[in-house]
């Protein structure tokens, strides 16, 4: 089956600001069922709940009580204004209050894209509060020796503009050219991956621009798409509603994190992982994960061939079997 249960909005305690102050509350829009062990699935850009239509449930069949929130600044969920209020504090504290509104003691985290950088941060930052991590696509990657825009921008020779990451930092510029259109975002985005030679070889006749997101309407549309006109349809409602202010402002608190929490990329995890990697996913690579295991002492590995960066969408049944798999061995 790939859908989920209607949402309920779900207020959350108010978290506390960096003076101490207590923030404006917020709810958030969250898809629930089944029971036992707690799992909590974390969206990525630009994504939504919806996009673990395909895992939820499979996983409720399993046994485990799933939750699928649209995270901050997505969907149907409260979008503050200012971006310091996107940082890894506010995203991480999200999990914590959804779980103490939902009396539940602790959960496994499961994350992909933007979201698996939530999860991995959940057992260094809340480590009584998490069962478990698993990361799709996503891997618990070592601490940076300078600020990330700042080996980005060495990356691209300063050519800013050419690295999406580094193009979302200013505020409005993004926002301006994605809410135009946001059915074009995931018409050309969201396909099934081609083979990493071909990616490489299109980057390259561009000139290895890493930034699809400002060009769209020039951009071709290579593999076939992941999404039925009615999934079309929903991503492109989602968002011409919410805009895109809220997701691009996680982006803008990679600095912030990495001054903040230093212990993120260089505390060991100590509780059960598993790392999903997708081998045609060349954001994010399989080879960023190779060294994991010098900073989790409880791993296990997979990699899901033929596979792009859209993995609960493009091979959700290969995704669901080996998280099942895993989850039933550690868990069940």
């Amino acid at each position: 089956m790939s859908s989920l249960p209607p949402a309920r909005r779900i207020q959350l305690a108010p978290s506390l600001g960096p003076e101490g102050q207590e923030e404006e509350a917020l709810s958030l829009s969250v898809h629930e069922g089944g029971a036992g062990t707690a799992i909590v699935l974390c969206h990525g850009f630009p994504e939504l709940a919806y996009s673990w239509r395909k895992q939820y449930q499979p996983l409720v069949n399993a046994g485990f009580h799933v939750i699928v929130p649209d995270q901050r600044g997505y969907g149907a969920s409260d979008s503050p204004v200012g971006s310091e209020l996107y940082d890894i504090d506010h995203l991480t504290g999200d999990l914590v209050h959804l779980l103490d509104s939902l009396e539940i003691e602790k959960a496994i985290f499961v994350g992909h894209d933007w979201g698996g950088f939530v999860a991995w941060a959940m057992p260094i930052l809340h480590p009584e509060r998490t069962a478990g991590v698993i990361g799709v696509n996503t891997p618990y990657l070592g601490r940076s020796p300078m600020p990330p825009t700042q080996a980005l921008s060495l990356a691209v020779g300063g050519a800013t503009e050419k690295m999406y990451i580094l193009w979302f930092q200013e505020i409005g510029v993004a926002e301006q050219v994605l809410d135009r259109n946001p059915r074009i975002v995931f018409e050309k985005l969201m396909r099934k991956a081609l083979p990493a030679e071909e990616m490489m070889a299109d980057m390259a006749e561009r000139g290895g621009d890493m930034n699809p997101f400002r060009q769209l309407e020039s951009l071709p549309e290579r593999g076939e798409s992941l999404l039925s006109e009615e999934e079309l349809l929903f991503y492109t409602r989602a968002f011409s509603e919410s805009g895109f202010r809220g997701g691009v402002s996680w982006y803008r608190n990679f600095d912030r994190n990495w001054a903040q929490h230093p212990e993120i990329g260089t505390q060991k995890i100590d509780h059960p992982a598993l790392m999903v990697t997708a081998e045609w996913d060349m954001a994010l690579q399989p080879s960023m994960a190779v060294d994991m295991p010098s900073r989790c002492n409880d791993l296990e590995t997979v990699m899901i061939p033929k596979c792009g960066h859209w993995t609960q969408q493009e091979k959700p049944e290969e995704l669901n079997k080996i998280m099942i798999d895993w989850l039933q061995k550690r868990f069940g």
